[in-house]
């Protein structure tokens, strides 16, 4: 089941001047959204496998670039959590 605010917020973040503010003040970026707790945890703890159930594969991998990590390590997390995404 897709989350529309998650979807929302990753694809928003795709415009670079918001990918840039969401780096420095990721919790005022955040308050524009309704998302539930579970979501938000999921964001700051980097879980991949839990946010990969819930938004586009596209917009999913895009957005842990915009928030810093390597693809390597997403690909590993991925990997990691046992998550039917195609890895490519």
């Amino acid at each position: 089941m897709t989350d529309y605010w998650l979807s929302k917020l990753f694809f928003d973040l795709q415009a670079p001047a918001a990918g840039a503010e969401y780096r420095a003040e990721r919790a005022k970026v955040l308050a524009r959204y309704t998302l539930a707790p579970e979501v938000l945890k999921a964001i700051a703890d980097d879980d991949v496998g839990f946010l990969a159930q819930r938004v586009n594969p596209y917009l999913l991998r895009y957005y842990f670039g915009v928030a810093g990590m390597t693809d390597d390590v997403f690909r590993a997390k991925l990997k990691e959590s046992g998550s039917e995404m195609v890895d490519g």
